[in-house]
């Protein structure tokens, strides 16, 4: 796994807009829930977890220190398969953790890559929210 993960700055928040909307899965529906304030936010008050190759951005991962969740994780498609998913959601599970959470949640969309990634990861599935995704949780 080549590359290194850093904490996100502003001037990264362009190419992580980008990235966010270059998956094929999980895709933000409505691109105005994730707004320049809530990048702004995560840099200022927690971290963003960014896996860096090349001085280009493959990837990133942040928790949400106020409430124990997985605000995001995304790998560039063309990266994926490579570890850096797992190295990014370990970091922000850390993060989580040194909030003083003892459990981290997350949500995704049932039947993708991603909630495969999550089970093989150690993720339990608690149900459903009211969009249908599956909401995961697990012990940090």
């Amino acid at each position: 796994m080549s590359g290194t993960m850093r904490a996100a700055v502003y001037a990264d928040i362009p190419r992580m807009v980008e990235l966010r909307a270059s998956v094929h899965e999980n895709r933000l529906g409505d691109p105005t829930r994730v707004t320049l304030a809530d990048y702004m936010w995560f840099i200022d008050n927690a971290t963003i977890h960014v896996w860096d190759v090349s001085d280009t951005i493959r990837g990133l991962s942040a928790g949400d220190p106020r409430d124990g969740s997985i605000w995001a994780l995304f790998v560039d498609p063309a990266f994926e398969g490579r570890g850096i998913g797992q190295a990014l959601i370990a970091a922000s599970c850390a993060t989580l953790r040194l909030a003083g959470h003892r459990s981290a949640t997350l949500s995704t969309e049932a039947g993708t890559r991603a909630e495969r990634f999550y089970v093989r990861n150690g993720w339990t599935a608690q149900g459903r929210n009211p969009k249908g995704e599956i909401i995961f949780s697990k012990a940090l």
